[in-house]
């Protein structure tokens, strides 16, 4: 059985991803402040099937976050077949308010991270012939009003992507999903007449859910072994609109 590691898997479209991996892999899942919810997960998990899943805490901040992190989650098991990139920081940096703080956050998460992440399972993908996948954005090709270092960062993970999928070939292939409307962003207050405006710009009239994230990264990895260097939209057809 393969290994994977989720990054930012405890909530949301990392429980998700891991819920959906976790049919025919082992999965380790990180988190950086949510123990609560993957020791849950975990629970939930091991009930399915004994020792197929763990918790891991970790910052992401620093390469050595990284590489401490990629350590602790191969020796589990003894390889790591599978990367998720997916644990991402999400805030408005208006051009005239934002600091290097935010930078540092959402550059971190959203791309250093999953720089130093992949550097580091480097070699245990390699040997397993795995794969990486990485969580980018729509917004990584069209700029979202306000959003300047977020969107930085989500273009940055996209060559990120395709560059890493000529670098690790042809042992490791890596692969993006580019999501759309599918959870609406949790710090931000609920105001209907923003999301019927998206709503209307989405060919399916409608929101995607977790599953149709989830499905999309188990096809890269299990079902896709001559796709590398792609970004899969996940959107309902929003990027034609957007």
């Amino acid at each position: 059985m393969r290994n994977a590691l989720i990054t930012g898997a405890a909530a949301r479209l990392g429980r998700a991803i891991a819920r959906e991996l976790h049919r025919d892999h082992r999965v380790a899942v990180h988190y950086r402040r949510s123990a609560d919810a993957a020791h849950t997960l975990v629970e939930e998990l091991n009930r399915l099937r004994p020792d197929s899943a763990i918790a891991l805490q970790s910052e992401l901040a620093t390469a050595a976050d990284c590489e401490q992190l990629a350590v602790r989650a191969a020796a589990q098991w003894g390889s790591i077949e599978v990367l998720v990139n997916n644990a991402s920081a999400f805030f408005p940096t208006p051009l005239d308010t934002a600091d290097e703080s935010a930078w540092e956050q959402l550059i971190g998460s959203n791309l250093k991270a999953p720089f130093f992440l992949s550097q580091a399972l480097a070699d245990t993908l390699a040997h397993g012939k795995g794969c990486i996948v990485n969580m980018a954005d729509i917004h990584a090709e069209r700029p979202m009003p306000g959003h300047p270092i977020y969107c930085i960062a989500k273009a940055g993970l996209v060559m990120l992507t395709k560059s890493l999928a000529l670098e690790l070939a042809p042992r490791v292939r890596v692969n993006a999903l580019a999501p759309g409307a599918i959870l609406w962003p949790e710090q931000e207050n609920a105001n209907q007449a923003a999301k019927t405006r998206i709503l209307e710009r989405i060919p399916l009239a409608r929101t995607g859910g977790e599953k149709d994230v989830a499905r999309t990264v188990r096809f890269l990895v299990s079902e896709a072994p001559y796709i590398s260097g792609q970004v899969i939209a996940v959107d309902g057809g929003r990027s034609l609109n957007i």
